[in-house]
């Protein structure tokens, strides 16, 4: 099957739905409104899942703080002029402006991916997480990139308070009630503390567990934990989780998980049935497909204007694309390469309002400027009522960092439905107390009647 191209109608190719690719077709569909209603111009997102997540609020739905899904925004219904096709890009030709698509309905049918002629491509895949050749870590390593992986963490953690309850054998108890992540970045501390925020309130309820009772540990390879919020706010955060009984090892490295024991390299131990894994993240692999310049760390070469290095019609941001950093100190040799934006959510969703007004421009033949943002600080959780900040050189802790996170996200949060729904629930969490209960059957509905065809649980007499 192929979509192909017409001379009179501009194509626009996004491959990608989260951060970048949804902001950037969120614009497009506003700047093009004109030539979008007389079909001049046509807008194409391709993503394999119909959402975007807002991955900041994938703690708070870890601790059951905020619906799941409230986390994430649908695609089609926040890109009424956009064509959305639910899919995953496999290969580009960007010298026929070509790209191929393996679909839902390809998989099922066996009649092979589209094929879609584009004239302007949006490379924003994001990136997937980075995983090391640790023995065991891909049988029992568990990711936090996802809404499902957080859903799926949360039950995963009030099931090993079940599983301690309801057990005589303390090697058993010990291991379910030992919680391990490796990774001392945002995703790391932030789902480490909002977990073991909710697993303290959990135990109240188990009339054998006690708070002191569970272990929590954070692996940090490096000297330092949560590096953007500054070494002053570093520290502070792990004072406060050391005083929450929270282990927190830096300069440490996890050198295997086999046989659900956690091996660090300073020589510990630790049986347990809970390892996250948060240790960073790397471009999508469909960069590597496409041919198109990469830097050293796999990332496209991209100019200021977000423009693929050399390459016409083709553009990126956020995680996919190096960007240089205009508000950033010159190098100290003309040979030295320029500092590089962070791949963060916040140059993220600001990257992808320059770079729909720049594909605008250049559909309608109007000039493109540079992306140059400074960056203004950042803000971490450290669970309910605790968190860091430093914003415009000013440095915040506790009560007002966590608030001042809360604010941020609510403000960042696309569709003023997903702000109102997130702000209800907060409001009800303040006023009631916290729900613990695990659904875990919501990752295999079938399993109990599965259960019951094939065994026989519940026949009845004849």
């Amino acid at each position: 099957m192929k979509t192909e191209s017409s001379n009179d109608v501009t194509r626009i190719l996004v491959v990608g739905g989260g951060y970048v690719g949804m902001y950037t077709a969120l614009r497009l569909q506003r700047k093009l409104k004109p030539e979008l209603q007389q079909g001049s111009v046509e807008i194409i997102v391709v993503d394999p899942e119909p959402y975007m997540t807002y991955q900041p609020f994938l703690p708070e739905a870890a601790a059951g703080s905020i619906s799941p899904r409230h986390v994430v925004v649908p695609l089609r219904r926040v890109l009424p002029r956009c064509k959305v096709v639910i899919g995953e890009v496999t290969a580009i030709d960007h010298g026929d402006r070509r790209a191929t698509i393996t679909t839902l309905a390809a998989e099922e049918t066996g009649n092979g991916a589209v094929e879609v002629e584009y004239d302007e491509l949006v490379l924003a895949p994001g990136s997937v997480s980075r995983t090391l050749p640790v023995p065991g870590l891909a049988d029992v390593g568990i990711g936090f990139k996802t809404v499902e992986e957080a859903i799926g963490l949360r039950n995963h953690v009030l099931a090993q308070l079940d599983i301690a309850s309801s057990t005589r054998d303390p090697a058993v108890r010990d291991a379910a009630l030992t919680f391990v992540f490796v990774g001392g970045g945002y995703a790391g501390v932030e789902a480490l503390a909002e977990l073991e925020d909710m697993a303290r309130y959990a135990v109240r309820y188990y009339h054998n567990i006690q708070p002191e009772d569970m272990k929590w540990i954070l692996v940090e390879a490096t000297d330092r934990i949560l590096p953007e919020v500054g070494p002053d706010m570093g520290r502070y955060a792990v004072r406060e989780l050391r005083a929450r009984n929270i282990d927190v090892r830096m300069e440490t490295r996890l050198e295997s998980c086999e046989k659900r024991v956690a091996q660090l390299s300073d020589g510990s131990r630790f049986p347990t049935r809970t390892l996250v894994w948060t240790a960073g993240v790397k471009p999508h692999p469909i960069l590597a497909a496409t041919k198109l310049p990469l830097n050293a760390h796999g990332r496209l070469q991209c100019t200021p204007a977000l423009q693929v290095d050399g390459v016409e019609h083709a553009w990126s941001a956020g995680d996919a694309a190096a960007v240089p950093d205009l508000t950033a100190p010159p190098p100290a040799t003309p040979d030295a390469p320029r500092a590089l934006c962070a791949p963060n959510a916040q140059h993220a969703v600001r990257q992808s309002k320059v770079l729909a007004e720049n594909i605008a421009a250049a559909v309608r033949g109007g000039p493109i400027q540079d992306y140059a943002h400074k960056y203004v600080g950042s803000v971490a959780s450290l669970g309910l009522h605790k968190g860091v900040a430093h914003v415009y050189g000013r440095k915040l802790k506790g009560y007002p960092a966590w608030f001042m996170h809360r604010a941020y996200h609510l403000s960042r949060v696309p569709t003023f439905n997903r702000k109102a729904r997130v702000l209800a629930e907060w409001t009800l969490a303040g006023l009631f107390k916290r729900e613990i209960v695990s659904l875990g059957s919501l990752e295999n509905p079938r399993a109990e009647f599965e259960l019951a065809a094939g065994t026989g649980r519940h026949n009845e007499a004849s």
